[in-house]
């Protein structure tokens, strides 16, 4: 119940309440501005692991695959060459024009706008890219482009550098964008933090109402990093694609310094994570 402040402890100002964080599927400027270098991009992301495409295939009932959100088309020519036939649906224009070139159909279009004109499909993949999907909507959609025993694979990659690269970064950024909202989070997150996040997109699939219980999967991996290497991945991840030239060299020179600290490389634990769902109902 409320209390009344006595004389000798006044009472505290009221402190202004912090805006609420923008969901990632309204932050639309975010999403589109990986095609910034989208050459970049294809070049320093990593792809993801072959046992997790070999197990989408396995356990899907046909080849016919959309990727949604395929960006430069990453994730969607590993499923070309396990055979599958593959269609990505990409907002950013400079992301499809690359994919496209590097030999896969796309459409441009978000999602939740897309029109399938009567197309289905055995697997609905979403690489990296679901957290920008409307979550009202997306596993509906998905749901109504999946053929009956399809499937739907989220998944994407966690990856969170040694507190050695991480802090010196994490300071570099608060220094060069402290209006962002990027600026504020941790240097580190633990692995917890992902794995609730996906725990969250099996219980939107669930709440859908079209399709079996979701499974989780996991998959543990490394990759060793030299400076230049990592300094070109990082300018491809979000917190770092709207950054001004000044802004962005700043951070990049902290962190250079720090891989160099270590010998001038450093090994990533990557785990990438998946929440995959198969579409109810019969052949």
């Amino acid at each position: 119940m409320p209390t009344l402040s006595s004389p000798e402890q006044p009472e505290q100002p009221e402190q202004p309440e912090q805006p609420e964080p923008t969901p990632p599927h309204q932050a639309r400027q975010t999403a589109e501005s990986f095609g910034t270098d989208a050459q970049r991009y294809d070049r320093a992301r990593p792809p993801y692991p072959d046992a997790l495409v070999t197990r989408v295939v396995a356990g899907s009932p046909g080849p016919d695959v959309l990727d949604v959100g395929c960006g430069t088309g990453i994730a969607a020519r590993q499923f070309q060459a396990a055979d599958c036939a593959v269609l990505g649906v990409e907002p950013d224009a400079r992301m499809a024009d690359f994919a496209r070139l590097r030999g896969l159909p796309v459409e441009v279009a978000a999602f939740e706008a897309w029109e399938p004109a009567g197309r289905t499909f055995d697997a609905v993949i979403a690489a990296q890219s679901w957290h920008w999907v409307d979550p009202a909507v997306g596993a509906v959609k998905a749901a109504q482009v999946l053929r009956p025993d399809g499937r739907l694979a989220i998944f994407g990659h966690v990856f969170e550098p040694p507190a050695e690269v991480a802090e010196p970064f994490a300071a570099a950024y608060r220094r060069a964008a402290p209006e962002s909202p990027f600026s504020g989070q941790p240097a580190r997150r633990p692995l917890e933090t992902y794995l609730a996040g996906y725990a969250q997109i099996a219980d939107r699939i669930r709440e859908s109402g079209r399709f079996h219980e979701p499974e989780q999967w996991r998959f543990d991996w490394e990759r060793s990093y030299t400076r230049d290497q990592w300094l070109e991945l990082l300018p491809t991840t979000g917190g770092l694609t709207r950054l001004r030239p000044g802004q962005l060299a700043g951070i990049l020179d902290a962190v250079g310094r720090a891989v160099d600290a270590l010998g001038g490389r450093f090994t990533m634990r990557y785990t990438t994570l998946a929440t995959t769902a198969v579409r109810a109902g019969t052949r």
